[in-house]
């Protein structure tokens, strides 16, 4: 969305949003943008504020204080001219229950004007075998797909994907992470909310970590996951005595316990994890009796910075 000057504008802007239930305050001044085209993933542990963030996106709450813009349009007051440019995806997406799966299809296509064929999201999305299913016979992963479908077959230019993947199967998951590509492709603004941060760290082009109702980081997966050089990272029994793993580390090499039982040692810019660092993590396990499992070595993941900053944070 290019604006008069000639700036291109966020497809979905927030600055400063507030949101208070009663005496807790659920959103504390969240500022992010998504752009049109990628796909920005909203990630935060339960209660971080990501759910009542996105729902005042959508419109579907009224924030407290600060803006929220969608294609340039307050969310509440525009609604009606929002509404078809829109996908909604959510958890409990209030599909009938009697009705079939491709009669809910065709329903929500005779609304938008130009939209997708029912039956090549159908296709796209493995629902072929079950299109004259009634929506009560479904299991939970196949309704998650056809409220997906639903979200999507009117071309929307943003679209809100809430744990767009939740209960799928691998192979139905897939499907699902391409036709997210193909809307990026499309030029769409695609946000999605999920609890899988490798899904996060495949399909995001830039990543919101929320905590306490605040951003408190946001980038490129490469660019929140760099920094900080290699990393050893494996699985062992909660516990371990970091300050005696660090002890015998090289300068500039330390151990921390992001989550209980899953172990990172890494180093400090300028530092080096090298094989005397490995050596001396092998060593120091097999002199207490622990075997560190899934030992890998390489950048630090997603999983291991949203682990990093919600501990700092509580």
């Amino acid at each position: 969305m290019q604006s008069t000057s000639g700036r291109v504008e966020p497809a979905v802007e927030v600055t400063g949003l507030v949101k208070r239930y009663r005496t807790a305050t659920a959103v504390a001044g969240a500022t992010f943008v998504a752009a049109a085209g990628a796909v920005t993933a909203v990630l935060g542990p339960n209660g971080a504020g990501k759910t009542t963030t996105i729902e005042c996106c959508e419109g579907l709450r009224r924030p407290d204080a600060g803006t929220v813009r969608v294609l340039g349009l307050d969310p509440r007051r525009d609604a009606a001219a929002l509404r078809p440019r829109v996908g909604v995806m959510l958890q409990d997406g209030g599909l009938p229950g009697a009705a079939r799966v491709c009669d809910v299809l065709r329903l929500a296509a005779a609304l938008h004007a130009r939209p997708h064929r029912p039956a090549d999201l159908l296709a796209a999305l493995g629902l072929e075998g079950v299109a004259r299913t009634p929506v009560r016979r479904l299991s939970g992963g196949q309704r998650q797909r056809v409220s997906l479908a639903v979200a999507l077959v009117g071309r929307p230019e943003v679209a809100f994907l809430d744990e767009p993947t939740a209960g799928l199967d691998p192979q139905a998951r897939v499907g699902a992470w391409e036709l997210v590509r193909r809307l990026r492709s499309d030029g769409v603004a695609v946000v999605l909310t999920t609890h899988l941060l490798d899904e996060a760290e495949r399909l995001a082009d830039h990543v919101v970590l929320m905590n306490g109702g605040r951003v408190v980081a946001a980038g490129s997966p490469l660019e929140l996951t760099s920094g900080g050089g290699d990393t050893l990272s494996f699985d062992a029994a909660p516990g371990l005595d970091l300050a005696g793993l660090s002890a015998v580390l090289p300068a500039g090499v330390s151990a921390a316990e992001p989550r209980p039982g899953r172990y990172v040692v890494g180093c400090a810019p300028g530092a080096a994890l090298d094989a005397g660092a490995v050596a001396a993590v092998t060593t120091w396990c097999a002199e207490r009796g622990v075997l560190p499992a899934g030992l890998s070595l390489g950048r630090r993941s997603l999983e291991d910075v949203f682990h990093e900053l919600a501990a700092g944070a509580s």
